[in-house]
C-alpha cells in the first residue's frame, strides 16, 4: 500500500517534469530557430551591402574613367588662366581666374559660352552694386545682408542664370566683407573673364565630339518609347490594366530626358559653331533636333494612348482578335523605333540613311494597317484605341525623316 501510494505522489510529479523538460525543450529550438532567422537576415543584409558597395564603385569607376580627359582640361585652364592673370597681368591671388574657368568649363549641360558670360557679368554687376550700397550704407553685418538680398533679387530681375545670380551675389557680398585687392575692386571683374576665355579657348583648341552625347541621349529616349509600346502590347495581352498604367508612368518619366537632350543639343551646338573641327557636324546635330521635336510628340502621344488604354482593358473593350491585331501593331512599331535608335546613333552617314529608311518602310507598313476595321476593333472604345494610335505614328514617321504631307498620306483613310 505503501508503494502505491509512492507511485501515485510521484506520478503527478513526474508529469509535471516531463512537461516543465517539453516546454525547455520547445524553447531551445525556438531560441535556435530565431538565431538561425537572424543570422540569415544579417547575411542577406550584408550581402546586399555588398552588392549595393560593389555597384556604386562600378559606377563611380566608369563615372571617374570617363571625367579623365574633361578633369585634365579643367586643371590645365584653371592653373593656366591663374598663371597667366599672376604672372602677366600682375594680379595677386586671382582665385576668380581659375573659379570662372572651372565653372564654365563644369560638367554642367549648359552652353560654355553662355556660362562665360554669366560669370564675366555676375562679377562686373556685382562689384559695382556692391560699391553703390556701400557707399550709401556703410560696413557691417546687417548692410551686408542687405546688400546680398538687393543683389540676388536684382539679379533674378534680370536673368533666370543660376550662375549670374551667384556670382552677383557673391561679389556684392565680398566687396562690403572683404577689403578691395590691390588694384581695385574690378580686378576680380578681369580675372573672371581671363578664366573664360581661357575656357572658351580650350573649346575652341580642344573640342570633344559634339554629337556624343545626344547620340546618347536620343538612345535611351527611344529605347524607353519602345519599352513603353511593349509594356502596352503585353498588358492588351495579359488583360492587365494595371501594366498598361505602369506603362504610362514609364512614358511620363521619359520628359526629363527630351528636356535634358535639347539643353545638351543647344550646348553641342555652340562646341560645333565654335570650334572649327566639327563645324561640319552642325547639319547631323540640326538633323537631331529636328527628330528631337517629333519624338517628343510621339512620347506625349504614347502616354494619352496609354491612358486610353487602360479604360479600353478594364472595359473589355476589345476582342480577342482586336487584342491580337493591335498588340501586334504595338511590337512591330516598337521594333521599328529600335531601327530608328541605330539609325539616329550611327556614326557613319551612309550606315545612318540605310538604317533610317529600313525604319521608314517599316512603320509606312504598319501606318497601312491602322483602321479599326483591319484591326478586327468593333466597339466605340476599341475605335478611340486605334485613332489614338496614328497620331503617334504620324509623328514617329516625321522622326524618321518623312515629310509631313506624306506621313498623314500613308495612313488609310477612315
Amino acid at each position: 500500500m505503501e508503494g502505491e501510494q509512492e507511485m501515485n505522489d510521484g506520478g503527478p510529479l513526474r508529469d509535471v517534469a516531463r512537461a516543465t523538460l517539453s516546454v525547455a525543450r520547445v524553447a531551445v529550438v525556438a531560441d535556435a530557430r530565431t538565431n538561425r532567422l537572424e543570422h540569415m537576415a544579417a547575411a542577406k543584409g550584408f550581402s546586399a551591402s555588398k552588392r549595393f558597395l560593389r555597384a556604386r564603385v562600378r559606377t563611380g569607376l566608369v563615372r571617374s574613367r570617363n571625367s579623365l580627359t574633361p578633369a585634365i582640361q579643367m586643371t590645365v585652364c584653371a592653373v593656366g588662366a591663374y598663371a597667366f592673370a599672376e604672372y602677366v597681368l600682375g594680379h595677386q591671388g586671382p582665385l576668380f581666374a581659375a573659379t570662372s574657368s572651372l565653372i564654365a568649363l563644369g560638367f554642367s549641360r549648359d552652353p560654355r559660352l553662355r556660362r562665360v558670360i554669366e560669370v564675366g557679368l555676375g562679377c562686373t554687376l556685382g562689384i559695382v552694386v556692391g560699391d553703390l550700397l556701400l557707399h550709401w550704407l556703410g560696413a557691417g553685418i546687417w548692410q551686408a545682408a542687405v546688400v546680398l538680398l538687393f543683389s540676388i533679387l536684382l539679379a533674378r530681375f534680370l536673368d533666370s542664370g543660376t550662375i549670374f545670380t551667384t556670382q552677383l551675389g557673391l561679389q556684392s557680398l565680398l566687396v562690403v566683407l572683404l577689403p578691395a585687392p590691390a588694384g581695385g575692386p574690378f580686378t576680380r571683374s578681369i580675372d573672371a573673364v581671363v578664366g573664360g576665355v581661357c575656357a572658351l579657348l580650350v573649346t575652341i583648341l580642344v573640342p570633344k565630339d559634339p554629337r556624343r552625347e545626344p547620340r546618347k541621349d536620343v538612345q535611351q529616349i527611344l529605347h524607353e518609347l519602345a519599352e513603353v509600346l511593349r509594356e502596352c502590347a503585353k498588358a492588351m495581352i495579359e488583360s492587365d490594366s494595371t501594366m498598361a498604367w505602369h506603362a504610362l508612368i514609364r512614358g511620363r518619366n521619359c520628359q526629363p530626358l527630351v528636356d535634358r537632350m535639347r539643353q545638351t543639343l543647344r550646348a553641342s551646338g555652340e562646341v560645333a559653331t565654335l570650334a572649327p573641327a566639327h563645324r561640319r557636324h552642325r547639319d547631323e546635330l540640326a538633323s537631331l533636333e529636328h527628330s528631337l521635336e517629333y519624338i517628343d510628340l510621339a512620347l506625349r502621344n504614347s502616354r494619352v494612348f496609354a491612358r486610353r488604354l487602360t479604360s479600353a482593358i478594364n472595359h473589355a473593350a476589345l476582342s480577342d482578335e482586336a487584342i491580337d491585331s493591335i498588340s501586334e501593331v504595338l511590337q512591330e512599331t516598337a521594333a521599328a523605333i529600335d531601327e530608328m535608335t541605330i539609325g539616329l546613333a550611327e556614326q557613319s552617314e551612309g550606315t545612318r540613311r540605310v538604317h533610317l529608311r529600313r525604319a521608314r518602310n517599316d512603320l509606312s507598313d504598319i501606318a497601312a494597317r491602322l483602321h479599326p476595321k483591319m484591326l478586327d476593333v468593333q466597339r466605340l472604345e476599341g475605335e478611340t484605341v486605334v485613332m489614338l494610335f496614328r497620331p503617334l505614328m504620324v509623328d514617329l514617321l516625321e522622326a524618321s525623316g518623312m515629310e509631313p504631307e506624306e506621313a498623314r498620306t500613308v495612313l488609310p483613310p477612315l
